[in-house]
């Protein structure tokens, strides 16, 4: 067993945190984590709301 998926996961957000540094809005920091996490699918985005 090895932790390299954990570590991927861990790696991503903090590329995420970085990029995101300074919205202040959680709708243009959710599409900058889409965008890094990969082919968003832009038909849900509006479909979603924060709680």
């Amino acid at each position: 067993m090895t932790n390299a998926p954990t570590e991927a996961a861990n790696g991503l957000i903090k590329r995420v945190k970085r990029a995101a540094f300074g919205l202040t809005s959680f709708r243009n920091y959710r599409i900058r984590s889409l965008l890094y996490a990969g082919r968003p699918n832009w038909a849900l985005l509006a479909t979603i709301s924060p709680r």
